[in-house]
């Protein structure tokens, strides 16, 4: 994706501290984005409403009400891409983030580099999970995926995935049988920006087993390879497996 495509991309840049705002906002348009900003976080609600960004960018620390409850009402009405913006070594507000929603996270602070690179690694995913394939998968009896319509089926039940959760699963169950690595998984998943972080991997792989396994503890799906990484069942063969196939 050049930047001449992303300048119909609006970023809402969500910050108390107006110098943080102007390096963002300066950098973002350099690069081709349009900006808008927000100071509070009932500022940035009103703007989600109206404005329609593609992507934000959320400070944890804000005046009025903090940005994970803004993340929260946000994700309660839209799946627009959300980037925690967060302070360096506040692993627990980083986790904290990934786990009510959030798509990525930046540690201020942080170099312009660094923030467009992270900025387009996010649009980029979002664009490549708008479509994958046409499949209806049944893995057995519990778990069925219908990659056409986006859902996942556990026990009869409809479940919810976010964004990542389901572009992981897709990789992992479109590649069933075989073992990615973690360095495969964090390009296919997150992109070529992210090979120095690997316990994004097992963030959520530990995300997705949750949702999608009887016994998250003793998984039957998404298998450990231990030194290696991940491998999904090999659903295919087992089904020729059984008796009577």
């Amino acid at each position: 994706m050049s930047t001449q495509e992303f300048r119909n991309y609006k970023i809402l840049v969500v910050d108390d501290e107006e110098r943080m705002v102007r390096f963002i906002r300066l950098n973002l348009e350099q690069d081709g984005f349009q900006v808008l900003e927000a100071y509070r976080g009932t500022q940035a609600l009103e703007q989600v409403r109206t404005q329609l960004p593609d992507l934000i960018l959320l400070d944890i620390m804000l005046p009025d009400i903090d940005g994970f409850e803004v993340l929260k009402l946000i994700r309660e009405t839209s799946i627009v891409p959300v980037i925690m913006l967060t302070a360096k070594g506040e692993e627990d507000d980083r986790v904290r983030g990934l786990e009510m929603g959030a798509d990525d996270y930046i540690t201020k602070p942080f170099s312009p580099r660094e923030l467009v690179s992270r900025v387009r690694a996010v649009l980029r995913r979002v664009q490549l999970s708008a479509g994958t394939s046409d499949d209806i998968i049944e893995v057995d009896d519990r778990l069925k995926i219908d990659f056409n319509r986006r859902e996942v089926w556990v026990a009869g039940e409809l479940i919810n995935l976010r964004p990542t959760e389901y572009r992981l699963l897709y990789h992992l169950v479109k590649n069933a049988g075989w073992v990615l690595s973690h360095d495969q998984i964090l390009s296919k998943v997150w992109g070529y920006e992210y090979q120095d972080e690997p316990h994004y991997v097992r963030l959520y792989i530990n995300y997705l087993r949750k949702k999608i396994e009887e016994d998250p503890a003793n998984p039957k799906y998404i298998l450990t390879e231990r030194g290696i990484g991940y491998r999904f069942i090999d659903y295919r063969r087992e089904r020729l497996s059984e008796p009577g196939s």
